[in-house]
């Protein structure tokens, strides 16, 4: 996939990012280094301790993960206001750029407030059908949705989700009309999507993975803009039918703006190199992501495309987060 290519591109630095640069007079890190990130026990959790573990060593301090529950805004707000020292990081997937566009009042703004890091994982977004469905493939989906225009009904867990926009997004670029059934978690619509009470869904590939592989739901394509090693074989929705269609969860971490050039350099390369080793990709993939690892100006443009492109199906559907 297209997010494979951003990795190892950061393996040469030059001297002063080995040098590890200074402020006042200090060399970074002269102290414990917080990772501010989503709720414990998710994968956006494994992978901020995963890459905590792996460069607390050659920064040689402590690097502690603390984790706030709920909302994206809550701990991006936190990191918007610490010091840009580089001591405080921000480790989150797409709720810390959409939640703005989703809701008002949010005290942050991730571009103006932030700066890059690294991107260091994703997880590709699956489009199932329930077998019994009369589809093979995204062309026969979109045949279908267009004979019976509102009809096919799709689930999702949660407004805003990234489920959600992947199935507006494909919505919009297929000009097709089905029916939304939100739920409030993943588990409740594959259930009832297994059970032929919804039609289709667009869903995490590690959540829907137990069901393809036992036959229960039929893959028909996924989301990234090239195939997976998650999912092999799979086609991409992009290649069946919908040039230029890309959805899929990622995860990035982001420092307080101003933050000095240095210390982004060198939190940079010490991430993509623990990304790199194959035992942290091994452990990425045992929960359903993919070790990816960027430059901060690669992982700026992702995220201000994906802000552009996601905030026009926003806007268009006049979506609204919970």
């Amino acid at each position: 996939m297209e997010l494979q290519r951003l990795m190892l591109v950061t393996g040469v630095f030059g001297a002063s990012a080995l040098a590890a640069g200074s402020v006042g007079g200090q060399s970074f890190p002269s102290k414990p280094i917080r990772i501010i990130t989503a709720a414990a026990g998710g994968g956006v959790d494994f992978g901020a301790r995963t890459i905590a573990q792996g460069i607390a060593e050659p920064l040689g301090q402590q690097v502690v993960v603390e984790n706030r529950g709920g909302n994206a805004a809550i701990a991006a707000e936190q990191v918007a206001k610490s010091a840009p020292d580089g001591y405080t990081l921000l480790m989150y997937g797409s709720g810390f750029w959409l939640t703005p566009l989703l809701q008002d009042n949010v005290r942050y703004d991730p571009v103006r407030d932030f700066l890059p890091v690294a991107l260091t994982n994703s997880a590709p977004t699956v489009l199932v059908v329930n077998p019994v469905e009369p589809v093979k493939s995204v062309r026969d989906l979109i045949a279908l949705a267009k004979s019976q225009p509102g009809e096919l009904t799709y689930e999702t867990s949660g407004t805003g989700s990234s489920t959600h926009l992947a199935a507006e997004l494909f919505k919009s670029m297929t000009g097709t009309n089905m029916r939304r059934i939100n739920y409030k978690g993943s588990a409740q619509g594959l259930a009832d999507l297994v059970t032929g009470e919804v039609h289709l869904g667009f869903s995490n590939a590690s959540s829907a993975a137990p069901f393809i592989k036992s036959g229960r739901l039929r893959v028909l394509a996924i989301g990234d803009a090239e195939r997976s090693v998650l999912v092999p074989g799979v086609p991409t929705i992009a290649e069946s039918g919908v040039p230029g269609y890309e959805s899929g969860s990622i995860n990035a971490i982001f420092a307080p703006a101003k933050t000095p050039a240095n210390i982004i350099t060198r939190l940079n390369q010490e991430i993509v190199r623990v990304l790199a080793q194959p035992e942290v990709k091994e452990r990425f993939l045992s929960r359903g992501a993919e070790a990816v690892g960027s430059t901060p100006e690669q992982l700026d443009q992702k995220i201000k495309a994906e802000i552009a492109r996601m905030g026009k199906i926003i806007k268009e559907g006049g979506i609204r987060g919970e």
